[in-house]
């Protein structure tokens, strides 16, 4: 079965971010990839924050992981 992501951009300060909806992609880095153009990792600090992506495998409870840019240095 096809995983749906959704894909909330957090970067503004808006109350309502932005959701893309990502069907089909292999992990949430990939969703973030599609629906961002961006690369992004699963830890960072809170000022790198991008995205936070939810999806639900089929029976099994909501999962949700934070993005964040990747830092080189």
């Amino acid at each position: 079965m096809t995983i749906t992501y959704r894909v909330v951009d957090v970067r503004s300060d808006v109350i309502d971010p932005t959701e893309t909806t990502i069907v089909g992609a292999r992990s949430p880095e990939d969703a973030a990839r599609q629906a961002l153009d961006l690369e992004l990792v699963r830890s960072g600090r809170r000022k790198d924050l991008v995205a936070r992506i939810y999806w639900q495998p089929p029976g099994q409870p909501m999962n949700m992981v934070r993005l964040y840019r990747r830092v080189v240095g």
